[in-house]
């Protein structure tokens, strides 16, 4: 089985998009720096939020649901209690790796993704992980 540090590199060397449940639009909160950073770094956010219409310059979808494009990864900006219904959702929109930022872990979400085959990380941080490794997005 591979390790977190391993799979880590692999979703961040395998997506250009990373969709973001729970992305805000308050510049204050690392749910808006988060993706902000990525998007500086090559990565295409799409962010979903039921309230907001625009964060990091992209149109916000309400659900995952409402994404209109194959969904790949996703990335969690919400309570450790809210991600088992999460990864189900993530699931049913055809993702193919879940990760929950720093602070969010939960063994049922764990469960969910990975009985499903998806990809999997919890409780680590896109820009930590993302400056440790160097990897951005070329071609773009």
């Amino acid at each position: 089985m591979a390790t977190t540090d391993e799979v880590v590199e692999q979703i961040l060397n395998t997506y250009d998009t990373i969709t973001v449940v729970g992305a805000s639009a308050n510049p204050s909160k690392a749910a808006h720096d988060v993706p902000a950073f990525m998007q500086e770094r090559g990565w295409r956010i799409i962010p979903v939020n039921p309230h907001s219409d625009e964060i990091v310059g992209e149109k916000v979808h309400r659900t995952l649901a409402d994404v209109p494009e194959q969904v790949g990864l996703v990335d969690v900006f919400r309570p450790s209690a809210d991600t088992p219904e999460i990864a189900r959702q993530a699931v049913a929109a055809g993702a193919t790796a879940l990760w929950l930022q720093l602070g969010i872990a939960s063994d049922e979400a764990r469960a969910i993704a990975e009985e499903a085959g998806l990809l999997y990380v919890e409780d680590r941080c896109l820009i930590i992980e993302q400056r440790r490794t160097g990897i951005v997005v070329t071609g773009r």
